[in-house]
């Protein structure tokens, strides 16, 4: 595209959009982050990949035919081959909060703090800028250099899954792009919300993005966000497709998740609460939340169910009521974050339009925190 169009599609898009990368790129030589011109510290050097390139005009492209990935992007490509367990991504991974520091940047040192505890704590992966994470409010440049970060802190022994999903497929197209060529080994693409795509567009979504990476997605249905569920009939669809190969289930219907297992893919159970008895009826195990916590304890219990102890399965999900009842004191992540600060672990506050637990809120964290023998009562 010329100079003059190039203008014209960033007055279109606006400073936000298409600025991430001028403004937001990893400084390898000095380990530092540029936001708004604003140097940011990164924990040491992430020099694990090389820059991410510039975004590929998009203007005129056509979705059903993006350009594929090509699997060798850099020398680092190789680097843990052995954490993906037998082709799975794990069986317990954790969506992985954002720390923010007192101005609001993302605190990168506190991120990889928190990474190499929840690995070191029984996950065997994390979901980076998920919602969880809080990706509404990350730029596209934020997103990927948490990726970074993730790799350089625990991407030799366990799986660093991206969260790519938004509501555009040709923005998760070009996320997941950029997200495969620093390394990631997975994604985590959520149906796209707030547009509520019909089931064929929901399809059609998937297949885009598949043609980005042949690395694993994880499909992540959750209705109660979308407004949209995906129906039995679409998951066989997805199933369909080759780099298809799991689901992030946040709904309770036990028949649609039965009819998860059945089409062949790995079923997650996208609710802590479901771990269980999605597990017992074919599941692969959770991305959770409360394993920010209770991790030693969601990797015993996942561990035991699947070797056929159910009754040690049961028992411990029965003991982590309290983990279930911390979530619901606040939406996610406020809950989980009051949790960290509690503890005194990096999690800081959000940006708006999230704010933090109040004091209410908070003091049911705090006592389920002392019922789980985490903190204790004063």
């Amino acid at each position: 595209m010329n100079t003059q169009a190039s203008r014209d599609e960033r007055d279109r898009l606006g400073p936000e959009r298409v600025a991430d990368h001028d403004r937001v790129r990893l400084r390898a030589d000095h380990g530092r982050v540029v936001v708004g011109g604003q140097p940011r510290s990164v924990a040491r050097q992430v020099g694990r990949v090389h820059a991410v390139p510039a975004p590929r005009e998009r203007a005129h492209e056509r979705l059903e035919a993006p350009a594929a990935v090509p699997r060798a992007v850099n020398e680092h490509e190789t680097r843990h081959v052995g954490s993906i367990l037998q082709g799975m991504l794990g069986h317990v991974l954790t969506a992985i909060v954002t720390p923010f520091t007192e101005d609001g940047a993302v605190d990168f040192d506190g991120f990889q703090q928190v990474a190499r505890h929840l690995v070191s704590n029984g996950s065997d992966g994390i979901v980076v800028a998920g919602t969880t994470g809080e990706s509404p409010t990350l730029t596209d440049g934020e997103r990927l250099d948490l990726v970074r970060a993730a790799l350089e802190a625990v991407g030799d022994e366990a799986a660093v899954v991206a969260g790519t999903g938004t509501y555009s497929t040709a923005h998760s197209v070009h996320l997941t792009e950029q997200a495969h060529a620093l390394g990631a080994d997975g994604f985590l693409v959520v149906t796209p919300y707030y547009s509520k795509p019909p089931q064929r567009g929901i399809v059609a979504h998937f297949e885009a993005i598949a043609r980005a990476s042949d690395r694993p997605i994880v499909v992540y249905n959750i209705p109660a966000r979308v407004v949209v569920n995906i129906e039995p009939e679409t998951i066989s669809r997805l199933a369909e497709i080759e780099t298809v190969r799991a689901v992030k289930q946040a709904y309770d219907d036990l028949a649609q998740a039965r009819h998860i297992v059945e089409s062949g893919l790995d079923l997650y159970a996208g609710d802590d609460n479901l771990i269980q008895p999605f597990l017992e009826l074919g599941g692969i195990g959770g991305i959770c939340v409360h394993t920010h916590v209770v991790g030693p304890q969601v990797a015993e219990q996942v561990a035991s169910t699947l070797a056929g102890d159910i009754k040690r399965g049961r028992q411990i999900d029965d003991e982590l009521a309290p983990a279930y009842e911390l979530l619901k004191a606040a939406p996610n992540p406020l809950a989980i974050k009051a949790a960290l600060n509690l503890l005194g672990r990096p999690a800081g506050g959000h940006r708006l339009p999230l704010v933090p637990a109040s004091d209410v809120e908070t003091e049911v964290v705090r006592g389920c925190l002392e019922r789980l023998g985490l903190l204790v009562a004063a």
